[in-house]
């Protein structure tokens, strides 16, 4: 499975943006996809995951309420919205898929294919 990030880029704080990951080479549906990101100097974090179906969404908590997981399995995509992003957000954001299920696929040794990465910018 090859995954394409896209939709990164600058934007204020408050500001929203869309984040898109196109998968080819697989049959999608039958991959959880995540979100991670990763900060200059930090440890790559989960941001958000989805099950194969798109019926089950997981969030972590720095972000529930902001951001929104979607797929859409006939155009083999999956989605990032991020709204009311903060400075602090700002970070090279990767998606993933994997085959396997624990607790939400928090954990990014669950996966086994990563995009990568698009980078977002948040200003003061």
């Amino acid at each position: 499975v090859q995954l394409q990030a896209s939709g990164g880029g600058l934007v204020q704080a408050g500001g929203s943006l869309r984040l898109s990951c196109a998968a080819s080479g697989g049959t999608f549906s039958a991959y959880g996809m995540g979100w991670f990101r990763q900060a200059p100097g930090k440890e790559r974090e989960f941001v958000a995951s989805i099950t194969g179906g798109g019926y089950v969404t997981y969030y972590a908590d720095s972000v529930k309420g902001r951001f929104t997981i979607s797929r859409d399995n006939a155009k083999n995509t999956v989605y990032l919205q991020m709204n009311s992003l903060k400075p602090e957000e700002t970070a090279v954001y990767y998606c993933a898929a994997t085959s396997s299920y624990y607790r939400g696929n928090r954990d990014d040794r669950l996966y086994n294919y990563w995009g990568q990465g698009t980078e977002v910018t948040v200003s003061s």
